[in-house]
């Protein structure tokens, strides 16, 4: 019985521990997506981090839709286009599969997107969740912005809180 109780015990330490382990593969693997496509303008990496397709959940016309890895690839460059983007990780949850990330976006504008009316973020939060495969890829993604953070046109701001 002794033999029995030691051997359960093992069992589920090592089951917990691989648990563990996946948790902070996924959240590592979170955060260096963050500082390849977002942070800097690595985005040639975006394979070491999205599964082929993945289902996106953001805000817009784009909920609940299949993607192809390369739309991460995209929408990253087209923001570099911009600009000079950079970020920072406020701070990470994770449990089982999934990951959310609250990170700081800033970012400065270049002249030709000052000319289409884009202005400097200095800091606007963004929460994202990932759900991660077993092979430590992104197959669904929810997008979440403070957009009510963002520079608004004189004639959308309020003075009412």
């Amino acid at each position: 019985m002794r033999n029995m109780l030691l051997a359960l015990t093992m069992i589920f330490t090592c089951v917990n521990v691989n648990a563990e382990s996946v948790v902070e593969r996924n959240k590592s693997l979170a955060k260096n997506f963050y500082q390849d496509l977002w942070f800097t303008n690595n985005t040639e990496k975006y394979t070491d981090y999205v599964a082929d397709a993945y289902v996106v959940h953001d805000v817009g016309p784009r909920k609940g839709i299949k993607e192809q890895a390369i739309a991460q690839k995209e929408i990253a460059d087209m923001f570099h286009s911009f600009g000079k983007m950079t970020g920072k990780i406020d701070y990470q949850i994770a449990e089982d599969d999934k990951v959310a990330t609250r990170w700081l976006l800033y970012f400065e504008p270049n002249d030709e997107a000052k000319a289409k009316g884009m202005t400097e973020i200095d800091g606007v939060a963004i929460i994202n969740v990932f759900r991660f495969n077993n092979e430590g890829k992104i197959v669904e993604f929810w997008n979440h912005r403070h957009d009510v953070e963002l520079p608004r046109p004189p004639e959308m701001q309020s003075d009412t809180p």
